[in-house]
């Protein structure tokens, strides 16, 4: 069993910025993909952002040009860098480990809220 534990998240003012990160309690980053999805009030929960084994990134429109993905193999770490924030983007931040196969299973942290508010 793997665990992911988020910290990170908290309160910020309109523009300001906020860098999530996503620990993995066993070494499963070298070989899965890793990515940031979130879920606000009444809707349904969407990827923001994702970065395979190889380190390719991929972004939501709604937030390329301010949100950076990034991961650290070695420490089992997966960070979301987050600038120019936006009351939209309030949400419960949750961390996913992908698999490369079928066989091997998902696994999902419990959750940060981030709240962008003045």
């Amino acid at each position: 069993q793997v665990h992911l534990v988020e910290s990170g998240g908290g309160l910020v003012q309109p523009g300001g910025s906020l860098r999530l990160s996503c620990a993995g309690s066993r070494s499963i980053f070298s070989i899965y993909g890793m990515a940031w999805y979130r879920q606000a009030p009444g809707k349904q929960r969407e990827l923001v952002a994702a970065i395979t084994s190889g380190g390719m990134e991929n972004y939501a429109d709604s937030v390329k040009g301010r949100f950076t993905i990034s991961r650290d193999n070695a420490k089992n770490t997966v960070s979301l860098q987050m600038n120019s924030l936006k009351p939209e983007d309030t949400a419960v931040y949750y961390c996913n480990a992908d698999p490369p196969n079928r066989l091997l299973p998902a696994y999902w942290g419990q959750g940060t809220q981030v709240t962008v508010s003045s």
